[in-house]
């Protein structure tokens, strides 16, 4: 997937329904731009999940965040990082794991806990299902490979402004961070997200600039649905000199369960146990993180402790 120009095209739209990501620098390098088309993610996850409309918007904007963290944080290509709200409110918490490659999954505690739209602004409440009172964790692999997690209070329970507070408080990395997801139709038309992020020897005058313009914007949902995400991170930009990056990412709701994981997951159950779902016929696992149904039968269940059928540990 190509991008022509920025300055040449501004009607640029994906060649395919994919999801995708896209990267650039403003203000001579010292502002760093990741955005995401995450529309087919978030709309595998509502499938998937069956969820509401409100925790569709919660979980898709988790999954938006989750894949952007990896970007900006991770120090290798497969690098993945864990996203993880959990503020009290009927959602009861979001998981959401991003990888620098693209591949995202994700999943909330309650999947049909939703709420009216806000008389205020007649918007979806994703504040109120999340909730605001508890914190936001991120985990991620530090350079020697030790998992670190580090986590904040929340701020609103949005999403945006709390990985925002996430990345100055823990990480010290000055950011904005836009997120959103519109559903039409019972279905997702638009989600995505854009985090830029400030550099070393950025100027007070770039940032002012990059506030006012992220501020005249407005939500990053309104902006979806008669934009493109080129149109918008050149107006997150504007007057700040954009050079995006010509090659776009794909970017795909990936889970890395298997059959073979979901039958090994059986062995954490004793002997006995194991001799129960045999009688039963077989046992049914589910995957957290996709809503995969896997049916293992009875022989593979007793295949489990015959060590030649064990997978062998890879040199």
């Amino acid at each position: 997937m190509t991008l022509p120009a920025p300055t040449s095209e501004r009607n640029w739209t994906p060649d395919s329904p994919d999801s995708f990501i896209l990267r650039g620098t403003a203000a001579g390098g010292t502002l760093r731009l990741v955005a995401t088309d995450s529309t087919s993610i978030t709309e595998e996850a509502r499938l998937r999940h069956q969820l509401s409309k409100t925790a569709t918007a919660a979980l898709g904007r988790s999954l938006s965040a989750a894949l952007l963290l990896a970007i900006v944080l991770g120090k290798k290509p497969d690098s993945r990082v864990t996203l993880r709200v959990q503020g009290g409110g009927p959602l009861g918490w979001i998981v959401a794991e991003g990888a620098a490659d693209g591949q995202v999954r994700g999943y909330v505690r309650d999947p049909a806990a939703d709420l009216p739209v806000r008389e205020s602004d007649g918007k979806l409440d994703v504040s109120g299902v999340v909730g605001s009172v508890g914190e936001i964790a991120v985990t991620r692999l530090l350079d020697n490979a030790e998992p670190y997690t580090g986590s904040v209070p929340l701020v609103s329970g949005e999403i945006a402004e709390d990985v925002a507070h996430y990345l100055a408080a823990s990480e010290q990395i000055p950011s904005a961070v836009l997120l959103g997801v519109y559903e039409e139709g019972g279905r997702v038309a638009r989600s995505g997200g854009l985090l830029v992020q400030a550099m070393p020897g950025v100027s007070d005058e770039t940032l002012s600039r990059l506030e006012a313009n992220v501020k005249a914007m407005g939500p990053i949902t309104d902006n979806l649905r008669v934009r493109t995400l080129l149109e918008v991170m050149e107006l997150a930009a504007d007057g700040l000199d954009l050079q995006v990056v010509s090659q776009a990412q794909s970017a795909k709701f990936q889970c890395r369960c298997s059959r073979q994981k979901a039958k090994n997951s059986l062995l954490y159950f004793g002997m006995g146990e194991r001799q129960e779902m045999m009688q039963e016929g077989g046992q049914e696992v589910v995957c957290h993180w996709c809503n995969e149904h896997y049916q293992i039968t009875p022989d593979e269940i007793a295949g489990l402790d015959d060590p030649d059928d064990q997978p062998r540990a890879q040199a």
